[in-house]
């Protein structure tokens, strides 16, 4: 099979990871980075270009596209779709997820827990929309951030009005969530492959910071999920229409709550601190599913 790696960044060790495997499977694989790429329109002939050259003959595209990518990535793995060709994870898949308002309105409207949130515009409403979400403190989010950035804990309803009128100044687009404090600074990465979570780890925020994100000096340590962590994993994944997903839980008293689902999680953390192969497992699925004749976007259908 030729397999196309197509990334914001190639040198990242998600990348090499999933070139090296597809190699070591017998692939022939060939990398691209979306910005890089060129689209070719004319009629019913939609191409995709590279250095100048059309890229021909592939089979299956493993798409790594970041949520902190411009939409354009998402418009190079569309125009393989057009041709055709298996994509793994989908452009409308990874369009949602990128957009934190239309993927939680997805969420709530399948009924997955989630923390509660509330999301206005103007800036009469910040008073109704705190008291919306219930006593502070909460946790403000801007709806285009990722790795952490752009999230904040107001501890009080005056400190909450001041971060939302300046971001509202910046015309940054917010949300506002209920605080999770039994969660203490900690959440549990599903990684979803498929229909079953394949590899779970919980990431414990850095000292006295409440975000657990890696890339803010959180750590991870291999953890086991209950049956309900996986179900909601795995349904929060389905909802989204994605393949291979990185479900983000907070443990609360009312159970497992999604904080946020990724489109293109990486490798390197769960790899370390599970000591599994999930590079594998996503080339295993992707050899399950491209031969059977599903074409285009191989993302789950709902």
């Amino acid at each position: 099979m030729k397999v196309l790696l197509l990334a914001n960044n190639l040198n990242v060790y998600s990348s090499q990871r999933l070139v090296e495997t597809a190699r070591a499977r017998g692939h022939e694989v060939q990398m691209a980075e979306a910005a890089r790429c060129t689209l070719l329109l004319s009629r019913g002939t939609p191409q995709v270009a590279l250095a100048g050259q059309t890229l021909e003959g592939v089979d299956a595209v493993l798409s790594r596209i970041s949520a902190s990518s411009s939409t354009y990535g998402y418009a190079v793995v569309r125009q393989f779709e057009m041709q055709d060709i298996a994509c793994i994870n989908g452009s409308l898949a990874m369009a949602r997820c990128r957009d934190k308002l239309r993927a939680l309105q997805i969420l709530s409207r399948r009924g997955i827990g989630m923390p509660k949130t509330a999301v206005a515009d103007h800036p009469s409403e910040i008073d109704r929309l705190l008291a919306s979400v219930g006593a502070p403190p909460y946790v403000i989010k801007v709806l285009e951030g990722s790795k952490g950035l752009g999230v904040v804990k107001a501890d009080s309803q005056s400190a909450a009005r001041s971060v939302i009128e300046a971001l509202q100044g910046l015309n940054a687009r917010i949300l506002v969530q209920e605080f999770i404090a039994e969660a203490s600074g900690s959440d549990l990465r599903c990684f979803v492959v498929g229909d079953r979570v394949v590899a779970a780890m919980r990431r414990q925020g850095a000292e006295d910071d409440f975000r657990s994100n890696l890339h803010r000096g959180g750590t991870a340590t291999a953890h086991k999920l209950s049956k309900t962590e996986r179900d909601v994993a795995t349904r929060a994944a389905r909802a989204m229409g994605l393949a291979i997903a990185g479900v983000d839980l907070l443990q609360s008293n009312r159970g497992p709550l999604v904080m946020e689902v990724n489109s293109s999680p990486g490798l390197e953390g769960i790899e370390n601190a599970t000591g599994l192969d999930i590079a594998a497992k996503i080339l295993e699925h992707l050899e399950k599913e491209a031969p059977k004749g599903h074409r285009g976007d191989l993302s789950k259908k709902h």
